[in-house]
């Protein structure tokens, strides 16, 4: 389904801002660059505003969540608002009991492990997501020419939680899961398809200009358990987004030997952490693709003249692709000092 004629990008005089056209494999005069969970964590004011209120609470009140993903753009002047909300939403607005718990993250009350487990998950209803729908409304008719993002968390990232029951360096239940009960798995995978394709879907068609699928525990499998048995299913996922024709970004941490399947998946941009150059992934996944990173966020705690020699040295191997989209190679770290990330913005917008 083409995306509805009150979409931002089909508005009467709309021209592609840089990161768009950065995305659609353009070098725009200045290179564009966001960071990824600039909305929130860093910044005093979201503090201020998040104050007892529960994580997942505030991702579900459409207001706050606006307003929390504009906070970065006005503070920081950066090309891109990304939506601020969480990689388990879809499964709590699903009906799965998960709550964030501080210092750890998303933790389920019941593990989903077994082929019953799987059966019981419940179809995510589409008017769940209207709260999702509102908050990118109010978001975008507040941005103005600035694009917003939209983004969703990968199948392979959902399961891990559900079937882990919480964060897992290794994933090593989930991916004993995947070998041994392949058809469960393929169910779980799909069911989780479903939901995050559908909450990156109602982002978009609510006014996003682009959408990224995060895979944060892909780099724990190998390349062939990535391309038999999570691949396609990340495909599955963004199927109804690429079916609205916005740019597609993929990102992974510690991925750099799937960047290429990763990319296969269907996807316009493919984005790089921090432990492979830019010119190398730019040679593994081709030189037409447009990439987006690679900071290492571990530097913004180091001292000025250090940082700006990693940022430049990022955007002159970004130069190996055909267009490039400045980021982190992960979030920004919340003991960051939010002056720093304005200076890095200033510093590659400087940069031409």
């Amino acid at each position: 389904m083409p995306l509805e004629e009150s979409h931002p990008t089909l508005a009467d005089g709309y021209v592609a801002p840089p990161l768009i056209r950065a995305y659609r494999g353009e070098r725009p005069e200045t290179t564009p660059v966001w960071f990824m969970r600039q909305a929130g964590r860093s910044l005093p004011e979201y503090r201020e505003l998040r104050m007892g209120t529960d994580m997942l609470d505030a991702c579900l009140q459409p207001e706050l969540a606006s307003e929390i993903t504009l906070q970065p753009v006005r503070r920081h002047g950066v090309d891109a608002g990304i939506f601020f909300s969480d990689i388990v939403i879809p499964v709590k607005l699903a009906g799965v009991d998960v709550r964030i718990v501080p210092g750890r993250g998303p933790v389920l009350a019941e593990p989903v492990r077994t082929a019953a487990d799987v059966a019981s998950l419940p179809p995510l209803d589409p008017a769940a997501l209207e709260p999702i729908r509102e908050a990118v409304r109010r978001t975008v008719g507040e941005l103005g020419s600035t694009p917003l993002i939209g983004f969703a968390g990968a199948p392979y990232t959902l399961a891990s939680y559900l079937v882990e029951g919480g964060p897992s360096k290794e994933q090593l239940t989930t991916r004993a899961l995947m070998h041994s009960e392949p058809e469960t798995w393929h169910a779980l995978l799909s069911w989780c398809a479903d939901v995050t394709g559908a909450f990156l879907e109602a982002q978009l068609e609510a006014g996003a200009s682009a959408g990224q699928l995060f895979d944060s525990w892909a780099g724990s499998l190998s390349l062939a358990d990535y391309t038999t048995h999570v691949a396609p299913h990340s495909a599955r996922a963004l199927e109804r987004a690429r079916a609205l024709g916005v740019p597609l970004v993929h990102f992974g941490v510690g991925t750099g030997e799937l960047l290429s399947a990763m990319h296969a998946v269907g996807v316009d941009v493919m984005g790089v952490d921090w432990r492979l150059p830019l010119d190398e992934a730019s040679r593994r996944v081709g030189a037409d693709v447009p990439l987006q990173g690679n900071i290492d966020p571990a530097l913004l705690a180091a001292p000025w003249r250090v940082l700006e020699a990693h940022v430049r040295d990022v955007l002159e191997r970004g130069r190996a692709a055909r267009a490039h989209v400045v980021n982190l190679g992960h979030g920004v770290p919340p003991e960051t000092d939010p002056t720093v990330l304005t200076r890095v913005v200033e510093l590659v917008h400087a940069h031409g």
